[in-house]
């Protein structure tokens, strides 16, 4: 980005710019390799009252992204190495909703439309002045992009641990799809947190002063299926003593989850499906509907696609649900969140237990690598039944290695030594690895089987600061 391309425009002063609520705290990433320019685009951007997190390349964005969680990203296009429409398709492929803004000195009518058909959010032409760029942002922001954890908005997702970017990227598109009523289906492992997940759609949506009600389609027995789910009238079958409200009515105007869809038997999905089209229920031994209107949300372990091919699921069912789908990583997938979950679980479950275990402050430096490294089948749900038997066990304030060894009941999974890795995995093996361990270059090294020196000379080739990594 050349600095004689951009035109300067009086700052924006006076009491209507300040502690504007589009921008107060927004935090914005920007990434140039012209240092000038970059140094001068931060502090007009701060003065406007944003949080900036700069970038010399698209390497160090792509690794300050897990920590500085930005919700803007702005990038020259023209950049040694890989330049900015590269680095938008490595954004966008991780989080396709955190909105990435490109300036470019060279910029045609051609690569206008192209980076808008491929997602960019805006493609500024040089020359512009920061007033133009200000409101650009702006706009983004108010799009929804990215995920702000900071004071209220925190509420929707209490209880949600993560760090992660793909979670970050995850609860970005869920913070939005909340705001409408489409249907959502979420497909995770057992054991990610499928319901946490609902519930906090449901708190971000306009439906959260309404009843939140969940189905799980695994404990109810099939002959009490139609009850459970529409109701029933007094003496409508032996048993029924009394009318009984069923579950689809009980949410009327809040949200309906349907835990493990998959598992919900074939003769009653076309019953839910005309629910659902028609938008009221007859209860058993009725001959009257009552209108509902429900949020429905829908969770599954497994794979539909596969079921819906194998006829053991309705594919109008099916469409009817997955409006919207979300994947929920699995713990694997997120090992950067492992030392965080790990902490909370053991602060609660220590908090319960207080007046019948011994005081622990934490794990062994062996035993949380012991974490870090295990494949967890079992997720979430694995983690802290592991962290609450470590805690129930223990006789010292630091809980050792063996007791967690012991609580797996597996061989940890080892990483990947870097031999063998190939140049375009070391990139994401590194960030992963100095995630984890808070930028701690000897930790990461143990983990990597690797002495500093080398551990050290990879950083460098991949130009990872791990000071960048250590928490504020």
């Amino acid at each position: 980005m050349s600095s004689t391309q951009e035109r300067t425009a009086p700052e924006r002063t006076g009491p209507e710019h300040v502690g504007t609520t589009s921008s107060e705290s927004a935090r914005i990433l920007i990434v140039d390799d012209d240092v000038r320019l970059l140094r001068l685009l931060s502090i007009r951007l701060r003065r406007t009252g944003f949080e900036i997190e700069t970038a010399e390349n698209a390497r160090q964005a792509l690794a300050s992204l897990p920590r500085f969680r930005p919700q803007v990203v702005v990038t020259d296009m023209r950049m040694s190495g890989m330049d900015g429409m590269a680095l938008f398709n490595t954004i966008h492929s991780q989080q396709p909703t955190l909105p990435v803004i490109i300036l470019t000195a060279h910029g045609t009518i051609p690569d206008a439309v192209d980076a808008a058909q491929r997602g960019v959010f805006a493609y500024l032409t040089k020359p512009f002045d920061s007033e133009q760029l200000t409101n650009v942002i702006e706009r983004a922001l108010r799009t929804g992009g990215g995920s702000d954890t900071s004071g209220d908005d925190a509420e929707w997702r209490a209880g949600i641990v993560t760090r992660s970017p793909a979670m970050e990227a995850m609860l970005a598109q869920a913070r939005k799809v909340a705001q409408s009523d489409s249907s959502v289906l979420l497909q995770g492992e057992s054991g990610t947190g499928k319901e946490l997940l609902a519930r906090a759609i449901h708190r971000a949506s306009r439906r959260a002063d309404q009843a939140f009600v969940a189905v799980n389609c695994t404990a109810i027995p099939e002959a009490l299926f139609e009850s459970e789910l529409f109701g029933h009238r007094k003496g409508s079958f032996t048993g029924a003593s009394e009318s009984r409200t069923g579950l689809v009515q009980s949410a009327h105007e809040g949200t309906l989850l349907f835990d493990e869809i998959g598992d919900m038997p074939m003769q009653f999905q076309a019953k839910l499906l005309r629910t659902l089209q028609e938008r009221e229920v007859r209860p058993v031994g009725s001959s009257e509907s009552t209108p509902v209107d429900v949020r429905v949300i829908s969770a599954t372990h497994q794979d539909l696609d596969a079921a819906v091919r194998e006829r053991r699921f309705r594919e109008d069912l099916y469409y009817r649900l997955n409006v919207v789908r979300l994947e929920i990583p699995s713990l694997a997938q997120r090992r950067e969140d492992i030392p965080l979950l790990a902490s909370h679980f053991l602060s609660s479950i220590h908090s319960r237990l207080a007046e019948v275990v011994v005081e622990v402050s934490g794990f062994s430096h062996e035993a949380m690598e012991l974490l870090v490294s295990a494949p967890w089948p079992g997720n979430v749900r694995q983690l802290r039944n592991v962290v609450e038997q470590c805690v129930v066990l223990a006789t010292t304030p630091l809980i050792p290695a063996g007791l967690v060894q012991n609580a797996l009941r597996s061989k940890p999974r080892e990483f990947l030594p870097f031999a063998q890795a190939r140049d375009n995995f070391e990139f994401d093996y590194l960030v992963n690895l100095l995630q984890m361990t808070h930028g701690n270059v000897a930790q990461a090294a143990r983990l990597a089987e690797r002495n500093r020196s080398e551990f050290y000379k990879l950083l460098r080739k991949h130009q990872l600061d791990p000071q960048a990594f250590r928490g504020e």
